[in-house]
């Protein structure tokens, strides 16, 4: 079984490119799917959350005020590190457990889905780590046609995780989405055919296309 995670900047595809390689037949393990299940009405991560920020991230009904927490968290440094301290390991656990099933299971090509790889440490679940990267300008003009933000409100997002050059060096293989989708995907489905073909054994940086 190859393990892939799949990194990258706020806005720069990665959820795109983790659509094209599970069509490919990969078994993708989303992170932030499971951070929101640990963060769902009744989730395992809810009190832990209650206790460290608060009533005032919270509903009425119980249920957690994303956006309440996000500006708590996007604003303040300290804020965001215990937020990750929290969500985190809780993560990292379930990973685990679904590596394992997959492995029971007789998965081929794993990807696991993980936008803030490093900055928690689980590069050192995977064989191999993917970058998926795109200009600033256009990581901004995403986030405000995505989610409404203002260019400042969107600065923010993005500085608030490690600058992509680190993560584009640290990295096996890095994908470039600034280009056409279809260059793009062409990129990804050579990415793929590498990694069965098991053409990525080498810890080399290829920036793609």
């Amino acid at each position: 079984m190859r393990i892939i995670a799949l990194t990258g900047g706020i806005a720069c595809g990665k959820t795109t490119v983790a659509g094209w390689l599970r069509e490919a037949g990969a078994k993708i393990i989303d992170a932030d799917a499971i951070s929101r299940e640990l963060t769902a009405p009744a989730g395992e991560a809810l009190p832990l959350l209650r206790q460290a920020f608060g009533d005032g991230v919270f509903h009425g009904d119980g249920s957690l005020d994303r956006a309440a927490l996000g500006k708590i968290v996007f604003g303040d440094e300290a804020k965001r590190a215990r937020l990750n301290g929290i969500l985190h390991p809780m993560i990292r656990t379930r990973m685990e457990e679904e590596l394992t099933v997959c492995r029971k299971t007789g998965a081929s090509i794993v990807v696991l889905e993980i936008p803030l790889l490093f900055e928690a440490g689980m590069e050192t679940l995977a064989d191999i780590v993917v970058c998926v990267s795109a200009s600033q300008e256009v990581q901004i003009k995403r986030l405000q046609s995505r989610d409404g933000l203002s260019r400042k409100d969107a600065l923010a997002r993005i500085r608030s995780q490690w600058p992509l050059a680190e993560k584009e060096r640290l990295s096996h293989e890095v994908i470039r989405t600034d280009g056409p989708m279809e260059e793009v995907y062409g990129s990804v489905m050579r990415l793929y055919q590498r990694l069965v073909k098991g053409a990525l054994n080498d810890p080399i940086a290829t920036h793609l296309p």
